[in-house]
This record gives C-alpha cells, sequence and structure tokens, in this order.
C-alpha cells in the first residue's frame, strides 16, 4: 500500500509542472504592463521601466520561466500588484473559506446523489426514477450564476428565510453549498442509477435473493460495494467542478474566500495572485485525485493485490 501511495505522489510531480507551464505561459501572452499596473496608470515612464527590470520582466522568457518555478518550489509566488501584501498571505486568508464551501457543497452532492440513485436504480421507470431523472437533467443544465440568482430571489428577497450575502453563520452556508453542489448531486445519481442496474442485474445478487436475504443488506452489503468504484471516481472529479463553481458563486453571495479574490485579481490583472491562486487549485485537485485512487485501493482488493509484496 505504500508503494502505490509514493507512486501516485510521484505522479503529482509531472502533472502540477505542466500546469506551472501552461498557466505561466498564459499569463506571458495575455495582454499588459504588470509593472504599469502595479504603479499606475499616471506613473512615469522611467519608473515603469525601473520596476520591469527589478521585476525580471525584460528576462527573456525561459530565464523568467526558471526563476518562476524555483519561487513555487519555494512557495513564493511574489506580492500582489494591488495590495502589496505577500500573495501566499492573501490567498491563506480566503483558501479555508473556499474549502468549506466545496466540502459542504461536495457533501450534500453525496448525500443527496447516491441515495436517490439507489432508489432510482432499484425502482427503475417508476413515477419516482422518471421525476429524479427530469430533476437531475434541469440540475446539471442550469447554469450556476442564474440558479445562485433565482435561489437569492426566491429565498432571501420574497420569503426572506435566509441571507442573500456573506458567510458568517450555517445560515449564510445554505444557499451557496445547495447552489454549488446541486449539479454535482445530479451527477452523482446518474452514475450511481447506472452503476446500480449493471450491478443488481449480476447472478450473485439473484443468487442472494433466493436466499433469502434482506433485500436491504443485498442493496447495500452486496450491490453498492460492488457498483460504488466509479462513483467515487466521478465523486473525485467533481471536487474540481466545484472549486471552478465556487469562482462565480462567492462573487455572487459576496464570499470573502479566493474564488472571489481570483474574479477580482482577472479583472484587474493581478497576474502573481492569478498564477498562485491557480497551482493551488491545481495541487488540491491533484491531491484530490490521489486520495480517490486510494480509496479504490481499500474498496477494490484487486487494486490493492498490485502493490503486496510478494
Amino acid at each position: 500500500m505504500h508503494r502505490f501511495i509514493l507512486k501516485r505522489l510521484g505522479m503529482l510531480i509531472p502533472v502540477l509542472m505542466g500546469v506551472m507551464i501552461i498557466i505561466f505561459t498564459l499569463n506571458y501572452i495575455t495582454p499588459g504592463d504588470p509593472a504599469r499596473i502595479a504603479l499606475g496608470e499616471q506613473a512615469h515612464e522611467d519608473d515603469i521601466a525601473a520596476l520591469r527590470t527589478q521585476m525580471g520582466l525584460d528576462d527573456p522568457f525561459a530565464v523568467r520561466l526558471f526563476w518562476f518555478f524555483a519561487d513555487t518550489v519555494r512557495f513564493d509566488f511574489g506580492n500582489s500588484l494591488l495590495t502589496g501584501r505577500s500573495v501566499l498571505e492573501e490567498i491563506w486568508a480566503r483558501f479555508p473559506t473556499t474549502i468549506h464551501l466545496a466540502i459542504t457543497s461536495t457533501v450534500l452532492a453525496v448525500l443527496m446523489g447516491i441515495p436517490l440513485g439507489i432508489i432510482c436504480a432499484v425502482k427503475q421507470y417508476s413515477v419516482f426514477d422518471n421525476v429524479a431523472t427530469v430533476i437531475g437533467l434541469a440540475g446539471v443544465s442550469m447554469p450556476s450564476f442564474w440558479q445562485a440568482l433565482v435561489l437569492v430571489l426566491v429565498f432571501s428577497l420574497n420569503f426572506r428565510w435566509l441571507p442573500a450575502t456573506g458567510y458568517d453563520t450555517p445560515l449564510h452556508w445554505i444557499l451557496p453549498a445547495i447552489t454549488v453542489g446541486t449539479s454535482s448531486a445530479a451527477i452523482i445519481m446518474r452514475m450511481t442509477r447506472s452503476t446500480m442496474l449493471e450491478v443488481i442485474r449480476q447472478d450473485y445478487i439473484r443468487t442472494a435473493k433466493a436466499k433469502g436475504q434482506n433485500d436491504l443488506k443485498i442493496i447495500y452489503k452486496h450491490a453498492l460495494k460492488n457498483a460504488i468504484i466509479p462513483v467515487i471516481t466521478v465523486i473525485g472529479l467533481q471536487v474540481g467542478f466545484v472549486l471552478g463553481g465556487a469562482v462565480l458563486v462567492e462573487a455572487i453571495f459576496a464570499i470573502p474566500g479566493l474564488g472571489r479574490f481570483v474574479v477580482e485579481a482577472i479583472s484587474r490583472r493581478d497576474y502573481p495572485v492569478i498564477q498562485g491562486a491557480v497551482i493551488l487549485f491545481a495541487l488540491t485537485f491533484a491531491l484530490v485525485n490521489m486520495l480517490v485512487d486510494i480509496i479504490y485501493a481499500f474498496f477494490d482488493p484487486r487494486i490493492r493485490s498490485q502493490y503486496v509484496k510478494r
């Protein structure tokens, strides 16, 4: 098992290097002068030129990329062009809020998606299955920003049940978590339904029924355990989509998270913040995928046996 984890950790390195090269290249070719942004449009050209030299913006692409790698390895993303503070400090001040929103949304999606998918598979083509399918398709199709505005309009402005902005209390968490988690819940439900339908038609399920075992035991001990691997894959992938969806949702609900900060940084071309945030998102997503692979080994003994010393 240790060999499996070490191998997955080693595979993270080329992935993160690729992300770093892509984000640096995109920032390099994007129009705009970071030195002019930092000093303002009214700054003197000599001051701008001096700052460009100090920031290394006049160096060739390869040299700048090398120093970018060297600084990133030390978790030194530089200073924000707007606030002047360390990018790492700015990110860590907001990242816990974004992670909390992502975890809350993912837990909500799992608690909704897996039970609904199981029920839809067991009661295939029933009224419940048809209604859940329609709702699931609607959940996947709705853009998160549009759904957020509708939820605010209904539950905040009309009924006044929930606050429209902020993230201070559990009541503030409800609308953002529903907005981000709805699409993921629909995808998890559809995948759970599909894999459960494949499993419950297997011979060993019919054998368990013929032996008179309890239906709940058959579903949760035999069927779900063998159908859960593809569902775990989808849940891991949804974490990345949840982090991406949180960017817009935080801006709509005025949540002081990293996503909202990144939106502001993009609009003002604060390149160090954009680079640091994207790398952190990529690292988080890669770690989640590694965790998913480790969970595979616990659920599927065939994977675990490949890394057992003989």
